[in-house]
Protein backbone atom coordinates (compact mmCIF):
# COMPACT_ATOMS: atom_id res chain seq x y z
CA UNK A 1 0.00 0.00 0.00
CA UNK A 2 1.40 3.71 -1.07
CA UNK A 3 2.24 5.64 2.01
CA UNK A 4 0.43 8.84 1.92
CA UNK A 5 1.51 11.92 3.57
CA UNK A 6 -0.81 14.43 5.18
CA UNK A 7 -0.72 17.47 6.97
CA UNK A 8 -3.30 19.80 8.68
CA UNK A 9 -7.21 19.54 8.32
CA UNK A 10 -6.51 16.04 6.13
CA UNK A 11 -5.68 14.15 8.82
CA UNK A 12 -8.63 13.51 10.61
CA UNK A 13 -10.18 12.08 7.58
CA UNK A 14 -6.99 10.28 6.56
CA UNK A 15 -7.20 9.03 9.46
CA UNK A 16 -10.14 7.26 9.72
CA UNK A 17 -9.17 5.19 6.42
CA UNK A 18 -5.90 4.64 8.33
CA UNK A 19 -7.90 2.92 11.35
CA UNK A 20 -10.12 1.22 8.75
CA UNK A 21 -7.40 -0.36 6.54
CA UNK A 22 -7.88 1.86 3.80
CA UNK A 23 -4.47 3.34 3.31
CA UNK A 24 -1.26 4.10 5.55
CA UNK A 25 -0.53 7.82 5.95
CA UNK A 26 2.84 9.88 7.04
CA UNK A 27 2.22 12.65 9.54
CA UNK A 28 3.80 16.13 8.32
CA UNK A 29 3.78 19.67 9.69
CA UNK A 30 1.99 22.05 7.84
CA UNK A 31 5.39 24.29 7.74
CA UNK A 32 9.28 23.23 7.43
CA UNK A 33 8.23 19.71 6.47
CA UNK A 34 11.54 18.65 4.47
CA UNK A 35 13.22 17.96 7.48
CA UNK A 36 10.54 15.14 8.29
CA UNK A 37 9.79 13.96 4.83
CA UNK A 38 13.79 13.06 5.15
CA UNK A 39 12.46 10.42 7.63
CA UNK A 40 9.28 9.41 6.08
CA UNK A 41 10.59 8.45 2.69
CA UNK A 42 7.33 8.22 1.10
CA UNK A 43 8.76 6.70 -2.34
CA UNK A 44 10.15 3.89 -0.33
CA UNK A 45 7.88 0.50 -0.17
CA UNK A 46 6.81 0.08 3.40
CA UNK A 47 8.45 -2.33 4.92
CA UNK A 48 5.71 -3.83 7.60
CA UNK A 49 2.10 -4.98 6.37
CA UNK A 50 0.73 -3.67 9.77
CA UNK A 51 1.63 -0.11 9.36
CA UNK A 52 -1.15 2.23 9.49
CA UNK A 53 0.16 5.66 10.54
CA UNK A 54 3.62 6.94 10.65
CA UNK A 55 4.77 9.54 13.13
CA UNK A 56 7.74 11.64 12.37
CA UNK A 57 9.37 12.44 15.82
CA UNK A 58 12.24 14.38 16.58
CA UNK A 59 12.41 13.88 20.36
CA UNK A 60 14.20 16.00 22.43
CA UNK A 61 18.01 15.02 20.71
CA UNK A 62 19.09 13.89 17.34
CA UNK A 63 17.52 13.55 14.05
CA UNK A 64 13.80 13.10 13.20
CA UNK A 65 12.93 9.24 13.51
CA UNK A 66 9.46 7.95 11.91
CA UNK A 67 7.41 5.55 14.31
CA UNK A 68 5.32 2.93 12.63
CA UNK A 69 1.98 2.23 14.54
CA UNK A 70 -0.33 -0.37 13.69
CA UNK A 71 -4.42 0.07 13.70
CA UNK A 72 -4.76 -2.65 16.60
CA UNK A 73 -2.05 -1.07 18.64
CA UNK A 74 -3.66 2.43 18.11
CA UNK A 75 -7.03 0.98 19.01
CA UNK A 76 -5.63 -0.77 22.22
CA UNK A 77 -4.57 2.72 23.53
CA UNK A 78 -8.08 4.17 22.77
CA UNK A 79 -9.91 1.32 24.87
CA UNK A 80 -7.31 1.71 27.35
CA UNK A 81 -7.51 5.35 27.63
CA UNK A 82 -11.29 5.53 27.98
CA UNK A 83 -11.74 2.17 30.19
CA UNK A 84 -9.42 4.60 32.70
CA UNK A 85 -11.15 7.89 31.76
CA UNK A 86 -14.66 5.83 32.67
CA UNK A 87 -16.04 5.66 29.21
CA UNK A 88 -15.78 7.25 25.40
CA UNK A 89 -16.72 10.95 25.26
CA UNK A 90 -15.99 13.63 22.64
CA UNK A 91 -12.78 15.13 22.31
CA UNK A 92 -11.32 18.69 21.33
CA UNK A 93 -8.05 18.76 19.82
CA UNK A 94 -6.08 22.09 20.60
CA UNK A 95 -2.53 20.12 19.79
CA UNK A 96 -0.46 19.90 16.73
CA UNK A 97 -1.58 16.82 14.64
CA UNK A 98 1.49 15.94 13.61
CA UNK A 99 2.33 14.83 17.04
CA UNK A 100 1.40 11.88 18.63
CA UNK A 101 -0.45 14.00 21.03
CA UNK A 102 -2.27 15.30 18.62
CA UNK A 103 -2.92 11.76 16.85
CA UNK A 104 -4.00 10.24 19.19
CA UNK A 105 -6.81 13.21 20.56
CA UNK A 106 -8.14 12.30 16.93
CA UNK A 107 -8.11 8.91 17.19
CA UNK A 108 -10.18 8.89 20.20
CA UNK A 109 -12.84 10.70 19.20
CA UNK A 110 -12.70 8.30 16.09
CA UNK A 111 -12.95 4.98 17.71
CA UNK A 112 -14.87 6.02 20.58
CA UNK A 113 -17.76 6.96 17.81
CA UNK A 114 -18.54 10.68 20.03
CA UNK A 115 -16.34 12.79 17.28
CA UNK A 116 -13.84 15.06 18.08
CA UNK A 117 -13.53 19.60 17.55
CA UNK A 118 -10.65 21.60 17.01
CA UNK A 119 -9.72 24.69 19.36
CA UNK A 120 -6.98 27.33 18.86
CA UNK A 121 -3.44 26.20 20.69
CA UNK A 122 -4.45 29.21 22.94
CA UNK A 123 -7.93 27.67 23.76
CA UNK A 124 -9.61 30.96 23.03
CA UNK A 125 -12.24 29.26 21.25
CA UNK A 126 -12.76 26.13 23.28
CA UNK A 127 -16.24 24.71 22.95
CA UNK A 128 -18.39 24.31 26.41
CA UNK A 129 -19.36 20.47 26.23
CA UNK A 130 -22.92 19.92 26.34
CA UNK A 131 -21.90 16.03 27.08
CA UNK A 132 -19.05 14.03 27.99
CA UNK A 133 -16.11 15.64 26.07
CA UNK A 134 -12.44 15.51 27.17
CA UNK A 135 -8.91 17.55 26.16
CA UNK A 136 -5.56 17.12 25.96
CA UNK A 137 -2.93 19.92 26.68
CA UNK A 138 0.82 20.53 27.49
CA UNK A 139 1.80 22.67 30.55
CA UNK A 140 1.73 25.64 29.26
CA UNK A 141 -1.75 25.52 27.66
CA UNK A 142 -2.68 25.06 31.24
CA UNK A 143 -0.08 27.79 32.77
CA UNK A 144 -2.08 30.14 30.31
CA UNK A 145 -5.47 28.72 30.96
CA UNK A 146 -5.51 29.63 34.65
CA UNK A 147 -5.46 33.46 34.11
CA UNK A 148 -8.67 33.35 32.55
CA UNK A 149 -11.65 33.24 34.38
CA UNK A 150 -13.77 32.68 31.24
CA UNK A 151 -11.73 30.06 29.90
CA UNK A 152 -11.74 28.33 33.58
CA UNK A 153 -15.80 28.20 33.70
CA UNK A 154 -15.61 26.50 30.50
CA UNK A 155 -12.75 23.74 31.27
CA UNK A 156 -14.95 22.49 34.44
CA UNK A 157 -17.06 20.92 32.56
CA UNK A 158 -14.53 18.61 30.98
CA UNK A 159 -14.70 15.35 32.51
CA UNK A 160 -10.86 15.16 32.13
CA UNK A 161 -8.02 17.07 30.99
CA UNK A 162 -4.90 15.08 29.82
CA UNK A 163 -1.86 17.02 31.07
CA UNK A 164 1.53 15.97 29.04
CA UNK A 165 4.75 16.19 26.78
CA UNK A 166 6.62 17.04 29.91
CA UNK A 167 6.82 17.01 33.88
CA UNK A 168 4.02 19.48 34.98
CA UNK A 169 4.99 21.25 38.27
CA UNK A 170 3.00 20.23 41.12
CA UNK A 171 2.62 24.08 41.99
CA UNK A 172 0.57 23.67 38.43
CA UNK A 173 -1.22 20.73 39.19
CA UNK A 174 -2.42 22.16 42.90
CA UNK A 175 -3.77 25.54 41.39
CA UNK A 176 -5.10 23.46 38.74
CA UNK A 177 -7.22 21.33 41.39
CA UNK A 178 -8.08 24.09 43.20
CA UNK A 179 -9.48 26.15 40.26
CA UNK A 180 -12.03 23.03 39.54
CA UNK A 181 -10.23 21.20 36.87
CA UNK A 182 -10.62 17.28 36.63
CA UNK A 183 -6.45 16.81 35.50
CA UNK A 184 -5.17 13.35 34.48
CA UNK A 185 -1.51 13.42 33.89
CA UNK A 186 -0.01 11.01 31.18
CA UNK A 187 3.19 9.95 30.31
CA UNK A 188 4.30 7.84 27.24
CA UNK A 189 5.79 8.40 24.48
CA UNK A 190 5.31 8.68 20.31
CA UNK A 191 6.65 4.74 20.52
CA UNK A 192 3.98 4.04 23.06
CA UNK A 193 0.78 5.43 20.69
CA UNK A 194 1.24 8.51 23.56
CA UNK A 195 0.39 8.25 27.14
CA UNK A 196 0.14 4.96 28.71
CA UNK A 197 0.58 5.83 32.54
CA UNK A 198 -2.33 8.05 33.69
CA UNK A 199 -1.92 9.67 37.48
CA UNK A 200 1.43 7.43 37.85
CA UNK A 201 -0.31 4.51 37.21
CA UNK A 202 -0.07 1.95 34.07
CA UNK A 203 -3.23 1.48 31.67
CA UNK A 204 -4.79 -1.74 31.59
CA UNK A 205 -2.91 -4.41 29.34
CA UNK A 206 0.17 -1.63 30.00
CA UNK A 207 3.14 -3.05 32.47
CA UNK A 208 5.93 -1.22 33.42
CA UNK A 209 9.92 -2.09 34.07
CA UNK A 210 12.60 -0.29 36.05
CA UNK A 211 15.49 -2.05 34.70
CA UNK A 212 17.97 -2.46 37.85
CA UNK A 213 21.36 -0.96 36.25
CA UNK A 214 20.51 2.47 35.47
CA UNK A 215 16.76 2.98 35.99
CA UNK A 216 15.50 3.38 32.71
CA UNK A 217 12.02 2.94 32.41
CA UNK A 218 10.35 -0.29 29.67
CA UNK A 219 6.92 0.23 28.68
CA UNK A 220 5.31 -3.31 27.61
CA UNK A 221 1.79 -3.77 26.40
CA UNK A 222 -0.24 -4.04 22.83
CA UNK A 223 -0.16 -0.12 22.07
CA UNK A 224 3.81 -0.43 21.20
CA UNK A 225 5.21 0.16 17.92
CA UNK A 226 6.11 -1.79 14.87
CA UNK A 227 9.79 -0.20 14.62
CA UNK A 228 11.47 2.93 13.43
CA UNK A 229 10.35 3.65 9.44
CA UNK A 230 13.81 2.23 7.76
CA UNK A 231 16.23 1.97 10.57
CA UNK A 232 16.49 -1.40 11.77
CA UNK A 233 19.25 -0.69 13.86
CA UNK A 234 17.37 1.85 16.16
CA UNK A 235 14.74 -0.54 16.22
CA UNK A 236 16.67 -3.27 17.41
CA UNK A 237 17.26 -1.45 20.48
CA UNK A 238 13.97 -0.17 21.31
CA UNK A 239 12.07 -2.68 20.65
CA UNK A 240 12.08 -6.57 22.33
CA UNK A 241 8.81 -7.64 21.22
CA UNK A 242 5.78 -5.43 22.98
CA UNK A 243 8.22 -4.03 25.16
CA UNK A 244 9.82 -0.49 24.88
CA UNK A 245 13.10 0.96 26.26
CA UNK A 246 12.72 4.49 26.88
CA UNK A 247 14.98 7.15 27.44
CA UNK A 248 13.96 7.92 30.77
CA UNK A 249 14.62 6.89 34.47
CA UNK A 250 12.53 6.26 37.23
CA UNK A 251 11.42 4.79 40.06
CA UNK A 252 8.44 3.38 41.74
CA UNK A 253 7.02 5.63 44.72
CA UNK A 254 4.28 4.21 47.24
CA UNK A 255 3.40 2.25 43.65
CA UNK A 256 3.02 4.72 41.45
CA UNK A 257 5.79 5.68 38.39
CA UNK A 258 8.40 8.77 39.34
CA UNK A 259 9.68 9.72 36.03
CA UNK A 260 12.83 11.24 36.88
CA UNK A 261 14.21 12.65 33.34
CA UNK A 262 16.36 11.33 30.42
CA UNK A 263 19.20 9.02 31.02
CA UNK A 264 21.31 11.25 29.34
CA UNK A 265 20.15 14.27 31.94
CA UNK A 266 22.97 13.50 34.06
CA UNK A 267 25.92 15.37 33.41
CA UNK A 268 29.39 16.12 34.98
CA UNK A 269 30.16 19.67 35.55
CA UNK A 270 33.60 19.84 37.29
CA UNK A 271 33.79 16.46 38.43
CA UNK A 272 30.37 16.49 40.07
CA UNK A 273 27.05 14.68 38.64
CA UNK A 274 24.41 17.30 37.44
CA UNK A 275 20.45 16.43 37.04
CA UNK A 276 19.39 18.43 34.50
CA UNK A 277 15.91 16.65 34.76
CA UNK A 278 16.33 17.89 38.25
CA UNK A 279 17.57 21.88 38.07
CA UNK A 280 14.79 22.34 34.82
CA UNK A 281 12.46 21.24 37.66
CA UNK A 282 13.37 23.89 40.02
CA UNK A 283 13.17 26.43 36.92
CA UNK A 284 9.71 25.47 36.40
CA UNK A 285 8.48 25.68 39.69
CA UNK A 286 10.06 29.08 40.37
CA UNK A 287 9.34 30.67 37.28
CA UNK A 288 7.00 28.74 35.39
CA UNK A 289 6.37 26.97 32.21
CA UNK A 290 4.40 29.41 29.84
CA UNK A 291 6.81 30.53 26.71
CA UNK A 292 7.66 33.88 27.89
CA UNK A 293 9.12 33.21 31.52
CA UNK A 294 10.13 29.64 31.24
CA UNK A 295 13.86 29.43 32.08
CA UNK A 296 15.25 26.35 29.78
CA UNK A 297 18.15 24.58 31.42
CA UNK A 298 20.98 22.49 29.56
CA UNK A 299 25.06 22.10 28.88
CA UNK A 300 27.41 22.93 26.78
CA UNK A 301 30.80 21.61 26.12
CA UNK A 302 33.33 23.66 28.44
CA UNK A 303 37.70 22.97 28.89
CA UNK A 304 37.31 24.07 32.43
CA UNK A 305 34.08 22.60 33.43
CA UNK A 306 33.46 19.48 31.23
CA UNK A 307 29.82 20.12 30.81
CA UNK A 308 29.03 23.52 31.70
CA UNK A 309 25.61 24.15 33.15
CA UNK A 310 23.73 27.34 31.36
CA UNK A 311 20.30 28.73 30.94
CA UNK A 312 18.05 30.74 28.34
CA UNK A 313 14.83 32.74 28.51
CA UNK A 314 12.69 35.13 27.08
CA UNK A 315 11.96 36.99 30.39
CA UNK A 316 13.48 39.58 31.92
CA UNK A 317 15.08 37.59 34.76
CA UNK A 318 18.73 38.61 35.16
CA UNK A 319 21.77 36.16 36.18
CA UNK A 320 22.32 37.41 39.63
CA UNK A 321 18.60 36.83 40.38
CA UNK A 322 18.69 33.50 38.29
CA UNK A 323 21.27 32.68 40.94
CA UNK A 324 20.37 33.79 44.27
CA UNK A 325 16.91 31.94 43.33
CA UNK A 326 18.50 28.58 42.55
CA UNK A 327 21.07 28.83 45.57
CA UNK A 328 18.43 27.94 47.87
CA UNK A 329 17.72 24.59 46.61
CA UNK A 330 20.68 23.74 44.25
CA UNK A 331 24.40 22.95 45.08
CA UNK A 332 26.81 24.88 43.38
CA UNK A 333 28.02 22.74 40.26
CA UNK A 334 23.81 22.89 39.23
CA UNK A 335 23.15 26.52 39.13
CA UNK A 336 23.74 27.76 35.33
CA UNK A 337 27.06 29.25 35.19
CA UNK A 338 25.32 31.77 32.25
CA UNK A 339 22.48 32.97 31.15
CA UNK A 340 21.05 34.30 28.07
CA UNK A 341 18.08 35.03 26.00
CA UNK A 342 16.11 33.04 24.06
CA UNK A 343 15.95 34.04 20.48
CA UNK A 344 13.21 32.31 18.19
CA UNK A 345 12.07 28.13 19.06
CA UNK A 346 14.00 25.71 19.67
CA UNK A 347 12.86 22.96 17.77
CA UNK A 348 10.87 20.55 20.22
CA UNK A 349 7.24 19.13 20.31
CA UNK A 350 5.14 21.23 22.51
CA UNK A 351 6.19 20.84 25.83
CA UNK A 352 9.81 19.26 25.11
CA UNK A 353 12.86 20.96 25.42
CA UNK A 354 15.24 20.29 22.43
CA UNK A 355 18.32 20.43 23.99
CA UNK A 356 20.45 19.79 20.84
CA UNK A 357 18.87 22.70 18.92
CA UNK A 358 19.83 24.95 21.70
CA UNK A 359 22.91 23.82 22.05
CA UNK A 360 24.05 24.85 18.62
CA UNK A 361 21.99 27.86 18.95
CA UNK A 362 24.36 28.94 21.81
CA UNK A 363 27.13 27.88 20.06
CA UNK A 364 26.60 29.36 17.04
CA UNK A 365 25.89 32.85 18.80
CA UNK A 366 27.79 36.03 18.18
CA UNK A 367 31.60 35.66 19.28
CA UNK A 368 32.40 37.46 21.98
CA UNK A 369 29.05 37.73 22.88
CA UNK A 370 28.82 35.73 26.91
CA UNK A 371 25.40 36.68 27.64
CA UNK A 372 24.78 37.17 31.44
CA UNK A 373 26.91 35.37 34.29
CA UNK A 374 28.11 35.06 37.80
Amino acid sequence: MQLETVHGAKVLPSLRRALAGKTVIGLLPEHDSQRYLAALQPEIPLEHPDTAVIVPTSGSTGAPKAVLLSAAAIESAVTAAHARLGGAGSWVCALPTHHVAGLMTLARGIIGGSGVRFCRADLADLPAPASRCYLSVVPAQLHRALADQALLGRLRRYQAILVGGQATPPSLLDAAAKAGLRLVTTYGMSETCGGCVYDQLPLEKVSVQIEAERGRIVLSGPMAFLGYRLQPEWTQEVLRGQSVRTPDRGEWDQGRLRVLGRLDDVVVSGGVNVDLAEVQRRCDELWGVGEDQRVLVFDVPDQRWGSKIVAVTRSGLNYPELRGALARFLGPAAIPKQLRPLVGAHGAPPGKINRTALRMAWADAMEGDDGDSG
